[in-house]
């Protein structure tokens, strides 16, 4: 489940998220034209909404009924997520050359950052997945990271052919896919699959049957990636972009509703309580534990809650439909958009917000930050608590933590490591 100012397209920008780099005024180098500094500081608003979003799905009291908690979990099960994904190709973008591709010398070192930190992110997330099942991203972001770089250097159109492709054929072929794989069949590829032995989150997980599988949120990424391309400071790509985010969030949702009624997108419809081997609980318990949009999933794997063709006409969370993940893509556009624009037009709304905007760029601390926190204190994981209080808990330590440390560093302590950890792309030659 954000960043800074843009000078000059020189060096990479410091990485801050799960999704990518860290921009701040000082930090790293974006794309010529000069983009004014808030719609950078816009992204660092907008991945702070999405840890915030994770965070609600991960700590706070499942849905029960229709009530405004209900509502907010809601709003962000699945769509905090994929929001994640969606500014981890924006910030890909940052790396190897946002309006214009970085070619020659300085894409291939470009290149080789992203590739260090998918790496890094794959073993990072595999170590944690090892303590929290499927629900880590991370792991996933390694992956999406290494496919991003064949794309790097297309177009916005092609990049949003491309995203569109992939959510209105790859559900499909996931389904048939997931049906021609028996248990048997998966049995056997995990037995020689290392990572499945190390952290039950192994190569089939991260490319088909795991929360956030990649054959479909590449979509997220791409889409992500598209966006990067465009000058989010004009009016009018603003205004456009924020039509087809409503337009895509309206489509997708409205067609799942008449289709199969409301219970085809709210997960709370129907449901009293916690559902049976939903694995909701505390979040050390393994794959599947306090899950992210568990639902009616009995693992925490995606693809349980698509078990008949019909239900590729829903839009439920986490299915990783067609009219899931172009809802989902719309909702993305708009917070982007929405946050880009509000912190570029509102000076007042930029000072208020500047603590939560110091989330956003230290996003891939706070977002394992907070796994490690419910470790220490287990029964705050969702399923466990009828209370809001520790969720609010967690956004407002997270807020103090990431505004004393801004103080005093310009990156977050993960984002440091990450950022040092990709010196060595300086020495491709």
């Amino acid at each position: 489940m954000t960043q800074i100012q843009p000078p000059q397209e020189t060096s990479a920008p410091p990485e801050n998220t799960p999704p990518g780099p860290r921009t701040s005024p000082e930090s790293a180098g974006q794309v010529s034209p000069g983009p004014s500094m808030g719609r950078l500081v816009g992204l660092d608003l907008a991945r702070a909404l999405a840890v915030f979003g994770m965070y609600i799905v991960h700590i706070a009291p499942m849905p029960t009924g229709n009530n405004l908690g209900s509502w907010v979990y809601s709003l962000a099960e699945g769509r905090a997520s994929a929001l994640f994904a969606t500014l981890a190709g924006f910030s890909l973008m940052l790396i190897a050359g946002r309006r214009e591709p970085k070619t020659g010398l300085a894409g291939r070192q470009a290149k080789a950052r992203i590739a260090i930190r998918a790496v890094i992110l794959l073993a990072l997330g595999t170590v944690l997945a090892m303590e929290y099942g499927d629900i880590i991203i991370l792991a996933y972001y390694g992956v999406y990271f290494l496919l991003a770089l064949l794309l790097v250097r297309l177009s916005a159109r092609t990049l949003a052919i491309i995203a569109a492709g992939i959510a209105l054929v790859m559900p499909q072929l996931a389904f048939v896919l997931k049906m021609w794989l028996s248990d048997s069949v998966q049995q056997s590829i995990n037995a020689y699959d290392p990572l499945e032995r190390l952290s039950t989150v192994g190569v089939l997980d991260l490319l088909l049957t795991g929360l956030y599988p990649t054959i479909t949120w590449m979509a997220f990424v791409t889409a992500g990636m598209a966006l990067a391309r465009l000058d989010l400071t004009a009016a009018t790509v603003r205004r456009r972009l924020a039509a087809l985010g409503a337009s895509l969030t309206v489509g997708a949702y409205g067609l799942a509703t008449l289709l199969g009624g409301t219970s085809a997108v709210l997960s709370f419809e129907g449901r009293g309580g916690p559902p049976s081997g939903s694995g909701a609980g505390s979040m050390g318990s393994g794959a599947g534990a306090g899950s992210m949009g568990s639902g009616s999933m009995g693992s925490g794997s995606e693809g349980q809650l698509v078990s008949s063709a019909s239900d590729l006409l829903g839009a439920m969370s986490h299915t990783g439909t067609t009219l899931d993940t172009i809802g989902c893509v719309g909702v993305a556009i708009l917070v982007i958009v929405g946050a880009t624009a509000a912190i570029d037009r509102l000076p007042l709304l930029r000072r208020l917000a500047k603590p939560v905007i110091a989330v956003g760029t230290m996003s891939l601390t706070a977002y394992v930050g907070h796994f490690l926190a419910q470790s220490a204190w287990p029964a705050s994981g969702a399923g466990t608590t009828t209370s809001w209080v520790p969720v609010l808990t967690y956004i407002l330590t997270a807020i103090v933590f990431a505004t004393i440390w801004s103080r005093f560093f310009r990156r977050g302590p993960l984002e440091y490591l990450l950022n040092a950890a990709t010196k060595p792309a300086k020495y491709i030659r």
